[in-house]
Formats: C-alpha cells, sequence, structure tokens
C-alpha cells in the first residue's frame, strides 16, 4: 500500500534540520520501497506491505538520524480526498492556499471548532481543513490559530505541495 508522511515543522528555520537524503534511506532500511520526497520540509511517499506505525517511525528517526518531530501518515486513498477540490474558487496562487491535515478525526473535529469558525474563505472537508490566506500564512489569524494551537496533531502544507504529494501517491 502507497502512505503519504508528513514531518511537522522540519527544516524550518534553524530548528528540527533533516537530510530528505537520510530520511529515504531510513525509510527504505525500515521495509519501504519506491520512496520519494518532495521538497526539504520533511514530506514523503512510499510504499509499504503493512502499515507504518507513526510513533515507531518517529523513534526510528530520533534515533538514527538525531531529529525529532512529530509524523502524519495518510494512506494514497486519504491523500486523495485531501487533494481534490477545495471548491474555492478565490484560491487562485496555490502558495497561498493553506491546507491543515490532521493526524486523526479527533483532532480535525478541535481544529474545526477552534481555529476557523467563521471564516468566510476557509472550507473544511472530512479530511481536512483549507484556508485561503491572499496576504500569506502569518497574516491570516485563523492561519496563525492552526498553526499554533493544536500541536503535533495538525500540519499544514500548501495547495501547491499537497498537489506535488497527490502525483506521487497516485502512481
Amino acid at each position: 500500500m502507497r502512505y503519504v508522511a508528513l514531518w511537522r515543522g522540519i527544516n524550518v528555520g534553524t530548528a528540527k534540520r533533516l537530510a530528505m537524503a537520510d530520511l529515504k534511506a531510513l525509510l527504505t532500511g525500515l521495509g519501504a520501497t519506491d520512496v520519494h520526497t518532495v521538497l526539504n520540509s520533511g514530506n514523503a511517499v512510499f510504499d509499504r506491505a503493512s502499515p507504518p506505525d507513526a510513533t515507531a517511525l518517529r523513534a526510528a528517526v530520533r534515533a538514527e538520524l538525531g531529529g525529532d518531530a512529530a509524523i502524519i501518515l495518510k494512506t494514497a486513498q486519504q491523500w486523495a480526498g485531501i487533494a481534490a477540490d477545495p471548491a474555492l474558487p478565490q484560491a487562485t496562487d496555490p502558495s497561498r492556499l493553506m491546507v491543515a491535515i490532521a493526524a486523526d478525526t479527533h483532532a480535525l473535529a478541535a481544529l474545526q471548532t477552534s481555529a476557523w469558525p467563521a471564516d468566510p474563505v476557509a472550507r473544511w472537508t472530512p479530511q481536512a481543513g483549507y484556508l485561503w490566506c491572499p496576504e500569506g500564512v502569518l497574516a491570516s489569524p485563523a492561519a496563525v490559530a492552526c498553526l499554533k494551537g493544536h500541536g503535533d496533531r495538525v500540519t499544514t502544507r500548501n495547495w501547491a505541495t499537497v498537489q506535488k504529494l497527490a502525483a506521487l501517491a497516485a502512481r
């Protein structure tokens, strides 16, 4: 089965530095095949015969590579749902459409009730939250609330990255 793995906060500034080549080698050593990383921000797509365990994967990265960051895992099928059209026609720049991906349905429910309750440029699906940030992520109070308020249970990617991961996950 194909999986998408998202490490939260990797290679942002000087914290949590993790080389993608090392990550790819580690995943391969743990039984993953056809491993691809996307960008330098902790995104990987891979095949694996048995479902990966996020806790065990996080521990392996910490032990072998020295980086510690939460991991959110999705199947390729789940990712296809996340990468479906968010139905926000005003979102014309894929780098400014933020997608919030939750570790599980409980985290997504918590995010829905606290971060973007009445934002007119947000949309929720059963898989993720989508927020149009025309002035940038840090200029959006809703986006800042999303980034700060949910710890390791939520991570964000822009729409361009979501689409790159979707193309790899669909292979």
